[in-house]
């Protein structure tokens, strides 16, 4: 059985705003961001910044983006800009959406958001003590299958929810110069990877009460294999892992007492999903129509809350973000996974 739904669920079909976007950063994230953006009706990139002139200057050629900065300042500082997309490594996200932040500019920032919750913290203490609108970019959250799940989820339709599964593994090898190895760099799988099945994890069931891992750690003291046992008060778990050393089915599964939701390849960006309800003898296929695409959703979705004043997203609320990265920082913690910059400055 095949299931098709409006693309933006039981909020029927919002009107895309306009929006003017910064992109911070050159890399391979940002060159995505960028291409999605300028196939979205009402949006533009105005404007590019990198720590090289160079650099910049070669991205605005490659999409035709009218000015480059060779510094972040200039972009912050540019009145032309409604908006500042942050896709530097994640290293960097607390320092540059922390300057875009104080020069007065919204920001949509990557994922890991930070390197750990009191950077975070202090990006979501900052954006309201300006009254900005900050978000993580999680494109998941945004994504009209995943709401479609959520949506099903909490209406019963599997019954009560007992336990999520949830893989993302890399190939790799990386080598030792690679900045997934990196602890300064915040390498490893976990901030990469597992970021997707943890944030899969608490959109359905909320911060967890309990947390256990266990990892393979690199020479250079980064996760290389993880696995991540989480549970709730009510009696639900999940079982999750991220790797560099072997490519993983990247899947999702949600059980419940009625039924199961299981969620193909690419969970994180699903293009459907399948539905078994107990009592139906034939499995249900969920798809989503949506007019947009890959890192559209969340974009538009920026620009919406931006026409409508708002400093937060209802889809990626802030307080998400900080529950993420909380236990982020427990599985690190367990480990025996440290940054630098985890240190209390």
């Amino acid at each position: 059985m095949l299931a098709a739904v409006d693309g933006f669920g039981r909020q029927g079909k919002r009107e895309q705003t306009v929006a003017r976007w910064g992109v911070v950063a050159t890399g391979g994230i940002a060159a995505r961001f960028t291409q999605d953006v300028q196939a979205l009706d009402g949006s533009e990139v105005v404007a590019v910044a990198s720590r090289g002139e160079a650099s910049a200057k070669t991205f605005a050629d490659r999409f035709g983006i009218p000015r480059a900065y060779g510094s972040w300042a200039g972009l912050f500082a540019d009145p032309e800009v409604d908006v500042v997309y942050v896709a530097t490594p994640h290293s960097a996200h607390r320092a540059a959406a922390g300057a875009a932040l104080e020069a007065g500019k919204p920001v949509l920032c990557e994922k890991p958001f930070t390197l750990n919750s009191r950077e975070a913290e202090e990006l979501v203490a900052l954006a309201r003590e300006r009254g900005l609108f900050l978000m993580e970019a999680m494109w998941t959250y945004c994504n009209p299958v995943v709401r479609r799940l959520v949506e099903l989820v909490r209406d019963g339709a599997i019954g009560e929810l007992r336990s999520i599964q949830a893989d993302f593994g890399a190939e790799g090898p990386f080598a030792p110069d690679h900045r997934m190895r990196a602890p300064e760099l915040g390498g490893g799988a976990l901030l990469d990877l597992g970021v997707y099945p943890v944030s899969f994890a608490q959109l359905l069931l909320g911060e967890p009460a309990r947390i256990q891992a266990d990892a393979q750690l690199s020479p250079e003291g980064v996760d290389v294999n993880t696995g991540v046992l989480l549970g709730w008060e009510n009696g639900a778990v999940a079982v999750l892992t991220c790797g560099l050393d072997g490519s993983s089915g990247t899947r999702a599964t949600v059980t419940g007492t009625h039924g199961r939701i299981d969620v193909p390849e690419g969970f994180f960006s699903p293009d459907s999903f399948v539905l078994h309800r107990r009592g139906v003898d034939a499995p249900e296929t969920v798809r989503v129509h949506s007019p947009l695409h890959g890192m559209q959703h969340e974009a538009a979705e920026v620009a919406a809350c931006l026409a409508a004043g708002r400093t937060e997203s209802s889809l990626v609320p802030l307080s998400g973000t900080l529950a993420v990265l909380r236990t982020l920082d427990a599985v690190r913690e367990r480990v025996g996974v440290r940054y630098p910059q985890d240190e209390a400055r």
